[in-house]
């Protein structure tokens, strides 16, 4: 009988992407996959580690799974990811329970780590960074309609809050030819749409062609034959150019969804995240963006309490975020990274401060969804099917609005039967919270 292996993947979409690397591997290897923890010979734990709460929820994971560990409900555990990379020979020391650390180098190697940690060695292996394998056959794990294309790794910008550079490595391009062999693979075996994922899409190629070749790639994608939608996320917004919103003003199946992670809008709290920018040039782009794409939908995270940020800096951005009104908003409370610039920076804020601005900032964005929201009632939108809900007899789904896991739904009925991964136009009547009401026309 095949050894049966588990994942529990946490985190971004990217470390979504490895996960299925190392799961299309182990199933060529001749193990068994499955969806359940509960009597595999091994479990997974491919973690996050940005911030504080990733690490938090990586660590209860870990100790959940050595409960049932104890229990003789699981075999084996192996620790990869984010989590694995960061904090190494820690992991083993402080949880004996673990079996396994793999670091992000390692992931290439997951059928050898698997085979000793099911020998009943217990395994360290770190490769360089640079070693995570970006391409090969994925086990999806996904619905069937829509897939992840990883086109980087790694990060450059070096913003001062942020681990990342030192957990992932320098930004590294794949080859074009690579990710439309990908594409075009996915496309073949029923994806629908594709979202786009790099730790910064909008440096893609700069790396391989000494400019951003992302524009191209796009025009490129639009044209595989099955696609209906491209969505685009993480992009920078000081490298959101003429020519990328061209290409996406200029193909139906690119989306207007502009995923920009501008963090804050205070010129002195940017230079200190080592960002780009301010209130006035940020609001700038956001109007560029809109005149040449009405349709747009914008979205932002934002970070409160970052070191210094004064009564006035918060000020300015809470004027930013009634100004900019964006369609989609997430905010952060800043988490003191150890190794980072920023957790050595005077004017350190309290962290109850660092929430209560957060919650500022969600009830001044919740009104203006609401208002937006609004704005769609009487309005047709393509819409792809994610399920029905017998409760309510009505399906749910998505628009282009709404990236998965991220934003809201329409919640629809439809006068026949339809299929998860139908695309239908649904005309909008109503809103409840964060979702759409509507029908199928």
């Amino acid at each position: 009988m095949p050894k049966k292996i588990g994942m529990i993947s946490l985190g971004c979409p990217k470390n979504q992407v490895d996960a299925e690397l190392m799961l299309a591997k182990l199933a060529n290897a001749g193990y068994e996959i499955t969806n359940e923890v509960d009597g595999a010979d091994a479990v997974i734990i491919n973690t996050c580690g940005f911030i504080e709460e990733a690490k938090q929820e990586a660590i209860e994971n870990i100790l959940d799974m050595a409960e049932l560990k104890k229990e003789g409900v699981i075999g084996k555990i192996i620790v990869t990811g984010c989590l694995a990379e960061r904090y190494r020979e820690e992991l083993l020391r402080e949880m004996p329970e673990v079996d396994a650390v793999a670091g992000l180098g390692a992931n290439g190697d997951i059928v050898d780590v698997c085979a000793r940690a099911l020998e009943n060695e217990t395994v360290e292996v770190f490769g360089e960074k640079t070693c995570l394998p970006l391409s090969g056959e994925r086990l999806l794990t996904t619905p069937a309609w829509f897939a992840y294309l990883k086109i980087a790794e790694g990060c450059s910008n070096c913003c001062s809050y942020c681990a990342i550079p030192s957990i992932r490595g320098p930004f590294r391009s794949r080859p074009p030819e690579d990710i439309l062999e990908e594409a075009k693979h996915l496309a073949e075996s029923g994806v629908k749409e594709l979202i786009v994922v790099a730790q910064d899409t909008t440096r893609y190629g700069e790396d391989l062609f000494g400019k951003s070749a992302l524009p191209a790639l796009l025009a490129a994608l639009s044209e595989i034959k099955g696609l209906e939608w491209i969505r685009v996320l993480y992009c920078y917004p000081e490298r959101i150019t003429d020519a990328l919103l061209d290409v996406v003003a200029a193909h139906d199946n690119i989306v207007p969804y502009f995923d920009i992670p501008i963090q804050h809008a205070d010129a002195d709290i940017l230079r200190a995240m080592n960002r780009k920018g301010d209130k006035q040039s940020l609001l700038a782009l956001l109007e560029k963006i809109r005149t040449r794409l009405p349709d747009a939908v914008l979205r932002t995270t934002l970070i409160t309490g970052f070191p210094g940020e004064s009564e006035e800096a918060f000020e300015t951005l809470c004027d930013f975020v009634k100004e900019a009104q964006f369609d989609r908003l997430g905010c952060f409370a800043y988490s003191a990274e150890e190794g980072t610039p920023a957790a050595a920076l005077p004017d350190q804020i309290d962290d109850d401060v660092k929430r209560e601005r957060g919650e500022v900032i969600m009830n001044i964005q919740y009104r203006i969804f609401e208002e937006r929201n609004r704005l769609c009632i009487g309005k047709t939108f393509k819409t792809v099917v994610e399920g029905y809900d017998p409760y309510t007899d009505s399906y749910y789904g998505r628009t282009y609005r709404d990236a998965p896991d991220i934003d809201g739904q329409v919640k629809f009925t439809c006068g026949y039967e339809l299929q998860e991964g139908d695309f239908v136009d649904v005309e909008i009547f109503d809103t409840l919270d964060y979702d759409l009401i509507g029908e199928v026309v």
